[in-house]
């Protein structure tokens, strides 16, 4: 599918909002802004309270855009579905079974293997009821993924095009840590909370990016700790120090694999396990001389519209959520293809 996607006027204006500069010569000096309200004497002006509510205005036509774009993806999956199914002569339920759920099959094996790599989300469940669960978590999740997989081929073959132009921002990459070429003709920004468990979530979606796209996606990771976490923030910390001894990513995997173990004593020691210069580390730590990162991480996140975690902007179009590997490949084909008449930017 090919998308010629222009930035909105809206989206430009919203983030760029701030004084205005001079008039040109010969120019009518523009009016002064108009208030709103006046306390005291004082006004509030119209652009004073646009300025309040840009975060939140922003976060409301990310959900707007979500939703159209979502619903836009519904439809056409529909149309896509009975379009073949016509096409076979059959029913859209027989050619669901046919090539969904015939198709995306769990065998006891796997089962058997799921379970004895968690017996500890299992603990309160006999062996025989947990088995049915993951049976039947399992054959649902692989029936989704195969519906995705089998919409897609649809979409090829049929040479869908959108037309409608996607929500996209100017999202700063930042200074954060990042994976690929700055040469890349997609880049992700996430903005992530290391005790977020939907987060841990999305890594596995990410990594399986990074082994399908390869140089062609560059991934850059922005910390958005939430009040609720109250061990993220450190955690966000703890990552920065490990980059200045050139680790952040295995600091990063590994507070991952261990949310529940985020005390300091928990972080200082997982900087050990990697080979990190002991004293380096506890003093990068304890200063919190990368707090300023964090908290700069959030205030742009939260000038995006970001509000929760985790939130990705690919090309500057958002998706937020631990979504599927098959709802990242849609954006990042799509814009693949968008991109791909256009001259390489230069890797830095």
């Amino acid at each position: 599918m090919t998308n010629r996607i222009a930035i909105p006027a809206w989206g430009l204006c919203l983030l760029a909002l701030g004084p205005a500069g001079p008039a040109p010569a010969g120019e009518d000096a523009p009016p002064p802004p108009r208030p709103v309200a006046v306390v005291g004497g004082v006004p509030i002006t119209a652009l004073q309270l646009e300025e309040a509510i840009k975060g939140p205005l922003l976060e409301l036509r990310l959900r707007e855009d979500s939703l159209r774009s979502q619903a836009l993806d519904e439809l056409i999956t529909q149309a896509l579905l009975e379009r073949e199914a016509a096409a076979r002569g059959i029913t859209l339920t027989t050619l669901l079974k046919t090539e969904v759920e015939e198709k995306a099959t769990v065998t006891p094996s796997e089962v058997k293997a799921f379970y004895e790599s968690n017996k500890e989300r299992f603990r309160d469940e006999g062996e025989s009821a947990a088995l049915k669960l993951i049976d039947a978590g399992l054959a649902q999740q692989r029936q989704r993924e195969r519906r995705e997989a089998f919409v897609r081929e649809l979409r090829a073959k049929a040479g869908v095009r959108v037309l409608r132009e996607p929500l996209r921002l100017a999202v700063e990459p930042g200074a954060g840590a990042s994976r690929g070429p700055r040469g890349a003709r997609v880049t992700i920004v996430e903005f992530s909370d290391f005790q977020c468990p939907y987060c841990a979530r999305a890594r596995l979606t990410l990594d399986r990016l990074r082994a399908t796209y390869g140089d062609r996606v560059r991934m850059v990771y922005r910390d958005f700790p939430l009040p609720m976490h109250p061990q993220a923030a450190k955690a966000a910390e703890a990552g920065a120090c490990a980059g200045e001894q050139g680790k952040f990513w295995e600091m990063h995997d590994r507070i991952f694999e261990n949310q529940a173990r985020l005390q300091l004593s928990d972080l200082k020691r997982y900087a050990g396990e990697l080979g990190l210069e002991a004293q380096g580390f506890e003093q990068c730590l304890d200063s919190g001389r990368h707090a300023a990162d964090w908290t700069r991480d959030l205030e742009e996140g939260a000038r995006y519209g970001v509000s929760a975690t985790p939130a990705f902007f690919i090309n500057g179009r958002p998706l937020v959520g631990a979504m599927p590997f098959e709802s990242f490949a849609q954006v990042i084909d799509d814009e693949l293809e968008a991109t791909a008449l256009k001259p390489p930017a230069k890797t830095e």
